[in-house]
């Protein structure tokens, strides 16, 4: 009964495993906002939350500049509500600690991750994950930050944090992940 159970786990894992290496199609755009289709999607690291417990900071951080202090000091991520794309009070004060930091790190660039929870059609998760991604943007560059430092990228609902199919789940899943990709020089 063990192995059996084991055995499940094991298929569970590797079908989790595929899916991750599977290349979806994305929109990306450039600074001008621009949006064009490619076929796939590159590899690049997803930011993930800022572990909880009783690991000291210091330890969650890395050097200064670097994507684990973004993650720690700004947080990575804002939230959306159901089929909308504009930026809640609280994902303002996100975005408003991420240009902050970005500030503080002129040599650093981000690209913002738009996603979508499952429901709905690809082509339209897409576009609405472009939304989400253009809101932090378009934010960010209110408050000071160079255009040419914000990329953006939809990924739909190609990329869901929380694969279940309830409110929680999807309400995980509606998000715009902000991702560091250099370092500060």
């Amino acid at each position: 009964n063990a192995q059996m159970r084991f055995a499940h786990v094991a298929c569970a894992l590797t079908g989790l495993l595929l899916a991750a290496c599977e290349s979806p199609q994305q929109i990306i755009s450039d600074a001008d906002g621009d949006g064009s289709v490619t076929g796939s999607a590159d590899s690049g690291g997803v930011a993930s939350e800022p572990l909880e417990g009783t690991v000291e900071r210091q330890n969650l951080t890395g050097p200064a500049g670097s994507a684990g202090d973004f993650v720690a000091n700004a947080g990575d991520r804002v939230q959306f509500e159901f089929d909308r794309y504009d930026l809640s009070d609280e994902a303002r004060l996100i975005v408003e600690n991420q240009a902050t930091w970005l500030s503080r790190f002129p040599g650093v660039s981000v690209t913002v991750e738009g996603h979508a929870d499952e429901r709905g059609t690809r082509e339209y998760n897409l576009a609405l994950g472009e939304q989400r991604a253009n809101s932090v943007r378009d934010y960010m560059i209110s408050l000071g930050i160079d255009p040419n430092r914000v990329r953006t990228v939809s990924y739909g609902k190609e990329r869901p944090i929380d694969p279940a199919s309830n409110e929680a789940a999807w309400a995980a899943n509606r998000r715009a992940v902000t991702v560091v990709e250099g370092g500060a020089t």
